[in-house]
């Protein structure tokens, strides 16, 4: 049973030992729960995988017999919720049709993969890990925790009944746009999707229709059985799109079809603010400060998000690792903070608004009594460049420590940071030949 606990351990790099134990107070950190406020001297006790209570030091009493762990001049906040990631080894739908929702992500990936070790580096805990966008969808996308694993069932949320969790990818603008059978212009790419979601009501009613008689059921059709899914909302549609045109023409779709999606990157979604609130859309923006890349995004500003915001949209932001490395996630935010958005609604674009997206604010995305116990604990403020994770911790266990020598050089980077991938596999006896 150790040896197996040892090697769970292994995989994500978890330093610190034992898994989820008894109560443990982290005491004198300044405290960020993202819902209330800021707690100058606090405490945030958990007992096995929750959080069982947090305050300030002086008001908040311990359970008899807790381990205290001392934080002073430290800051805890809730472990990053990133919806749109792309580590792991991602392989969504091929190229013998645009339209491909009922491939799994989620059975392409590896969770030896260095990129997760890079993730809780950053703070990372939640991801929605997503296929590309080079099609109009291509995919059903998985939404996974970053607790110890061996496979990729270890990490994944779970619906209510056991099912993996996860959205769907769908895309418009000039990725999916190419040769045969793939469209080739914008109102090609509407109808396609348009005629798809047609096909996919008249299946849902077929199998109503059947009611209990097997024998009235149409054939299993895996992209009608994921389309269906989003039909009665039990399935989010994370839509990648970046012109005005391109946004107004999933709002139109999702108004057709009544189905719930999360606007992805949004380059120019401060052109049409007002419309993406009054639809009541969410959206998951990207900021990045090196101009350049595909030039559907060539009209992305920093103060996207502050504008969205303004308008009452709900806002977080996202890596799309590797466009932004996943340690850097802190740093997303602190842009839009320089561009105008309000500090609490920036530390909640890495969070709740996040976790909220993804149907999964009742466990993460702050810190609150109840909630899994995934946190992080840095050197300083969130928002300064000098700050460093220092921890990171997933239901009550300890998965990054940038004391240990190991994870240390998967947050700085280094000889043998990647094994697995490449370039770094072909190095891997130079990188033993200098340690």
């Amino acid at each position: 049973m150790k040896r197996g606990l040892a090697l769970l351990g292994i995989v994500l790099g978890m330093t610190g030992g034992a898994f989820a134990q008894g109560p443990r107070a982290f005491v004198g950190a300044r405290v960020i729960p993202i819902e209330g406020p800021e707690i100058a001297d606090g405490v945030l006790l958990i007992d096995g995988d929750r959080i069982v209570a947090l305050g300030p030091r002086e008001s908040t009493p311990l359970p008899a017999g807790a381990e205290q762990i001392d934080v002073s001049g430290k800051t805890i906040m809730p472990g990053l919720v990133d919806t749109h990631n792309h580590i792991g080894g991602i392989g969504g739908g091929d190229g013998s049709s645009p339209l491909q929702p009922g491939v799994r992500v989620y059975e392409s990936l590896n969770v030896h993969d260095a990129g997760f070790r890079r993730a809780v580096a950053g703070g990372l805990t939640t991801l929605n890990i997503m296929p590309g966008s080079g099609h109009l969808s291509s995919g059903q996308t998985i939404y996974v925790k970053l607790r110890p694993a061996r496979t990729i069932e270890d990490l994944a949320y779970r619906n209510a009944d056991g099912s993996i969790a996860g959205g769907l990818k769908m895309a418009n603008g000039t990725n999916s746009m190419r040769d045969a059978p793939f469209p080739g212009t914008r109102g090609k790419s509407a109808a396609l999707v348009r005629e798809e979601f047609i096909k996919a009501q008249e299946y849902v009613e077929k199998v109503k229709r059947a009611g209990d008689d097997p024998e009235k059921l149409p054939a299993r059709d895996l992209d009608m059985e994921c389309l269906a899914q989003v039909l009665s909302g039990d399935r989010i549609v994370h839509y990648h799109t970046h012109r005005h045109d391109d946004i107004m023409t999933i709002l139109r779709l999702k108004e057709e079809f009544g189905f719930r999606v999360v606007l992805h990157h949004v380059s120019e979604g401060w052109r049409v603010a007002d419309e993406i609130a009054a639809s009541g859309t969410p959206c998951s923006v990207i900021l990045v400060d090196s101009p350049g890349g595909k030039i559907e995004a060539e009209h992305l500003i920093m103060k996207t998000a502050a504008v969205l915001d303004k308008a009452g949209v709900l806002v977080a932001f996202h890596t799309d690792d590797w466009i932004s490395d996943s340690r850097l996630f802190l740093r997303m935010a602190a842009l839009g903070v320089r561009a105008g958005l309000p500090r609490d609604k920036a530390l909640a674009a890495l969070t709740l608004s996040g976790a909220k997206m993804l149907d999964l604010d009742n466990r993460v995305g702050s810190l609150k009594a109840g909630k899994d116990a995934d946190f992080i604990v840095l050197s300083g403020d969130p928002f300064s460049v000098y700050t460093k994770v220092e921890q990171t911790w997933v239901e009550g266990n300890k998965v990054f420590d940038r004391t240990n020598p190991d994870d240390r050089l998967h947050a700085a980077g280094g000889y043998g940071a990647g094994d697995e991938m490449e370039p770094y596999l072909c190095c891997q006896e130079d990188a033993e030949a200098h340690q």
